[in-house]
């Protein structure tokens, strides 16, 4: 069972991450993660009629690639997956053809460190021997649904974000199943919604940064935990302009020089036809699943935290001139075997 301290949940037999595996289209295959990930799509259609579609397709593929890694074979009692689609449609369409028990979840680009949140709460409770947490997200799909359709020819803002084609996919296990030589979920800081009067809808890293500092202040005094006890800090998507802003936030609370890495940064790298980075669902979900915990797993880092932040707008309060409240949850990582402290 997990001990609780304020927000956070401790699991002090943390589950494990049997298994994760990551998809991308065409453009994450030019950047600099490419190798990363499992497998790059080259039609960013996946052969499909729709973008919708195809979002499915992306997310029904990692799925199936992280179960083919699982070593265990075991059953797989509840998938939780979310995207930005309405009522999160690719998933539940993924669902259709997957089969399995499906508890859909949105955070925005929060939702990959929620669903994980959850699914480990799940497996340390004893509630369940696997969970899948996952979560996807199609350029293509986004701009239709929040933005302008591509054929408009609309100009990007400096600040706006490029929401990946990507989907990653991980599964979580009990502590007692598959822990030799896989990353652990040590605790889990589900985030309380900060709205800073934000209203820019292309500026999604300045309504997001509050969340990520708030979220991760919590951890830290919950926890008693030090910025120093980690290899890396984990954002995703703040995207350049509000991973600055972070830095100045946490200046402000004496947390000057932490080791922090931003997935939205990442994944793209100097690329600056992407504005201020990538951004959705599936972004900092398949860096978690192609990139982080191949380096927990190897023994490259030893502890990370990884906070996953999320912008809940929709299309219909953005058009009412509503400001833009944002979420953040954070899930702390450890390396295979060791001991918390």
């Amino acid at each position: 069972m997990a001990l609780r301290h304020g927000d956070t949940l401790i699991f002090p037999t943390p589950p494990v991450i049997a298994a994760g595996a990551a998809v991308g289209g065409k453009k994450e295959g030019e950047g600099p993660l490419a190798g990363c990930f499992d497998e790059l799509c080259r039609d960013n259609r996946l052969g499909q009629p729709t973008w919708e579609a195809a979002e499915r397709a992306l997310l029904v593929r990692t799925a199936r690639l992280c179960l083919q890694k699982d070593p265990s074979g075991g059953p797989v009692d509840l998938a939780l997956a979310g995207d930005l689609q309405a009522q999160c449609t690719a998933s539940g369409y993924a669902m259709r053809e997957l089969g399995l028990p499906f508890a859909g979840v949105f955070g925005a680009c929060s939702t990959m460190a929620e669903a994980i949140g959850l699914a480990a709460a799940l497996c340390a409770g004893g509630m369940a021997d696997g969970v899948l947490a996952m979560a996807s997200g199609h350029f293509c799909a986004a701009e239709r649904q929040f933005r302008t359709p591509l054929c408009y020819g609309a100009f990007r803002t400096p600040t706006a974000q490029w929401t990946a084609t990507a989907a990653g996919c991980c599964l979580l296990r009990p502590a007692r199943q598959g822990a030799a030589g896989k990353a652990q979920v040590r605790a889990v800081t589900f985030g309380r919604v900060q709205d800073y009067g934000v209203r820019d809808i292309t500026n999604m890293g300045a309504a997001m940064a509050p969340a990520a500092a708030a979220t991760l202040l919590r951890y830290l005094a919950d926890t008693g935990a030090g910025a120093a006890d980690f290899d890396c800090v984990y954002t995703g998507d703040l995207g350049r302009v509000g991973s600055a802003l972070l830095a100045g936030l946490l200046e402000r609370e004496g947390l000057a020089g932490l080791r922090h890495a931003d997935c939205g940064c990442l994944l793209y790298g100097n690329d600056k036809r992407v504005g201020s980075g990538a951004s959705g669902p599936g972004c900092c979900a398949s860096v978690l699943a192609g990139q982080i915990l191949p380096q927990l797993a190897a023994g490259r880092m030893q502890r990370v935290l990884f906070i996953a932040t999320g912008a809940l707008m929709s299309q219909t309060t953005f058009l009412q001139k509503e400001s833009i409240p944002a979420v953040a949850h954070l899930v702390e990582l450890t390396g295979p075997g060791r001991d918390a402290s």
